[in-house]
């Protein structure tokens, strides 16, 4: 059974995070008060879930090992007008938490990207991540034709509408090029917000393997590619084996023009055999992209079948008006979604204006 509408709701997927999980949960309260935060531990070892319960967070566990199938479950079983989705590790500010809402609501956007700024004299990103950040950013943004400053960022922001939509099926790290690529495919409404970045506190370890992770991000980049511009992906492999059949089979040609005879039977056949395979695989391609088109179509629909995020009445800055001078409940935005009937009912709606006003 869904959860009760809770209006914004903080993913934050932790694995063996006790030293820095109770400061990320204080942090994102301090930041957005109401904000109701759900920490999934992901097969820790440590006292994960005990600091998170304490520092006031709603703890469930997901067995399955990797940062993907967290986010799979919790967006499945989380009901929220808002989505946040931040690292347990600590490395992101969570004071503009309440900037990226404000940016979501009065675009509206879909998605909002933190896009990580070094606010330390020496770089906070483990040795060849800053590169390879920066290489995968180009690549895909190349690929998909929209352009990206750091598809792999762990803080996010995002309406219901893409949660809902979105199909999660990446199992571990790549989770955040999958998320990149759906806003591309979709041309769903996108910005990106600077945030600050820092190290790991000392006795923190990151879980991010260089070289595994980074294979298995060009990997998904790879199938996504496939999945999502077929064309191109089948394309670029008929073009190559028809260059190839050209190259193996034109002296063939020629010398059978010269002579009348064909002495490299073999070379022949192999080129004869590189152009029908360069005309099924384009065929194949040509097959497939009307199918992601047609499915394109169903997921434009699936997306468009659900509520955005707020309308333009409600677009003023509801960061500088949670609360009147007196104490009073100012008239936003963020009240207006409460009363609407559509996401929360009279328990949950005394519940959230109580947790605001405390």
């Amino acid at each position: 059974m869904h959860e009760e509408s809770s209006r914004i709701a903080a993913i934050v997927p932790c694995h063996n995070e006790e030293i820095t999980v109770a400061k990320v949960v204080g942090d994102l309260k301090a930041a957005v008060p109401g904000i109701t935060v759900y920490v999934y531990d992901n097969c820790s070892s440590d006292r994960t879930s005990q600091r998170a319960a304490e520092a006031g967070a709603i703890v469930r566990r997901e067995n399955v090992p990797g940062k993907g199938n967290v986010v799979r479950r919790a967006f499945a079983d989380i009901d929220a007008d808002i989505y946040v989705m931040i690292d347990g590790d600590d490395t992101y500010e969570a004071a503009h938490l309440p900037e990226m809402i404000d940016t979501l609501i009065s675009g509206p956007y879909d998605h909002v990207l933190g896009v990580r700024q070094d606010n330390q004299e020496t770089t906070s990103y483990r040795p060849g991540h800053e590169a390879g950040n920066q290489m995968f950013n180009r690549l895909t943004g190349w690929l998909f034709g929209s352009e990206v400053s750091d598809m792999l960022s762990g803080f996010r922001v995002f309406s219901r509408r893409f949660v809902k939509s979105f199909p999660a099926i990446s199992r571990r790290f790549e989770i955040e090029t999958e998320l990149t690529v759906h806003t591309m495919s979709l041309r769903l409404p996108t910005t990106e917000v600077a945030v600050d970045f820092r190290d790991r506190p000392d006795g923190s370890e990151s879980k991010l393997s260089t070289f595994k992770d980074g294979f298995r991000i060009l990997g998904l980049i790879s199938a996504l590619v496939r999945h999502e511009r077929p064309r191109l992906f089948y394309g670029s492999l008929t073009v190559l084996l028809a260059a190839l059949s050209l190259v193996f089979g034109l002296p063939v040609i020629w010398e059978f023009w010269q002579t009348g005879l064909v002495p490299r039977f073999p070379t022949a056949i192999l080129a004869a055999a590189l152009m029908g395979l360069a005309f099924l695989l384009g065929s194949v391609g040509l097959t497939l992209d009307g199918l992601r088109r047609a499915r394109r179509e169903t997921a434009r629909l699936a997306y468009l079948s659900l509520p955005a995020v707020c309308d333009s009445a409600t677009a003023t800055s509801w960061v500088d008006s949670v609360q009147k001078p007196n104490g009073a409940m100012a008239d936003t935005g963020f009240d207006s979604l409460l009363t609407d009937s559509a996401h929360a009912d009279d328990r949950t709606r005394t519940r959230v204006r109580t947790e605001l006003a405390s």
